[in-house]
């Protein structure tokens, strides 16, 4: 279990995490949401020891972060950051084969073979662990670093935005698979987003920062509110029910707000037909 407890940090006289503090809970997916610059990814990155935080403390399995050595703390928590890329020539197969380094320290054994077996398997990548990185499209190298995350079998895993361009397939695809992880093997994962409908769709838990201050923790059915959206993100919408999901719905027409009440075709694709204005 993660807990942090007052962690503040600042960049100059920017505070970008302003006494932040609350605890994670564990076997679930907990998504952190907000507008940019509300210090999600910073909050994940001192987390993730990424990143060294002014004052404050994170706690994993009622342990200090900072007494860990960096071996030990690698066999209990897999962290992808934002951008990922390598300069060498390297195939699927390889690179997901780095997730096990901290266990296996190079020298695979069967073992290892069969939980990179299962990673591919997840991501729905094995057909293409034979091709070189640099062959794959982005959404498809995305799966591929996912899969390496998955590959270092821990039970918490930290995830920094990693439906960054990806189309919505790709991304729905992403997020059922991670879905799937947790319901199978109960593992904790907790993962910054910015498409707060995936966030509703796929996560037990939201956490919402604006301006480097925590400002909810809730459940989706809780989050999913025309006012809570307002409060944190400033922005108009309106909340519609899909399959038993919260979909919010944003857009910037005061003439067309009734549309937002038609839910189908809604959820990404939104025009308004009175005055032919693009959602947000």
């Amino acid at each position: 279990m993660f807990k942090v407890e007052n962690i503040t940090k600042k960049y100059g006289t920017r505070t970008v995490l302003d006494d932040v503090s609350l605890t994670f809970k564990t076997g679930q997916i907990t998504s952190l949401v907000g507008a940019n610059g509300a210090g999600k990814s910073t909050l994940l990155s001192i987390m993730a020891r990424f990143l060294k935080q002014d004052s404050g403390n994170v706690f994993f399995e009622e342990r200090n972060m900072a007494s860990f050595k960096n071996l030990e703390i690698a066999k209990r928590v897999a962290s992808l950051r934002q951008s990922n890329s390598f300069n060498i020539r390297i195939t699927v197969r390889e690179t997901v084969a780095f997730g096990r380094f901290p266990h296996s320290k190079g020298r695979l054994k069967k073992a290892d073979e069969d939980i990179i077996d299962k990673s591919l398997e997840y991501m729905a990548i094995t057909p293409m662990q034979d091709k070189f990185i640099d062959q794959l499209s982005g959404g498809e190298r995305q799966r591929v670093f996912i899969a390496m995350i998955l590959a270092q079998d821990t039970d918490h895993i930290l995830l920094d935005e990693p439906l960054n361009n990806l189309d919505m397939k790709q991304s729905a695809s992403i997020m059922r698979n991670l879905r799937n992880i947790v319901d199978e093997t109960k593992k904790t994962i907790i993962i910054v987003v910015h498409d707060i409908n995936c966030a509703s769709c796929y996560s037990e838990e939201i956490v919402a920062l604006k301006n480097g201050k925590l400002m909810l923790q809730a459940t989706p059915e809780e989050f999913m509110q025309e006012g809570v959206i307002k409060e944190i993100f400033d922005v108009d919408c309106k909340i519609a029910e899909v399959d038993g999901n919260k979909i919010c719905v944003y857009h910037n027409c005061d003439k067309c707000s009734d549309e937002a009440d038609k839910p189908v075709e809604l959820l990404h694709s939104h025009r308004c037909s009175s005055c032919a204005e693009k959602p947000l």
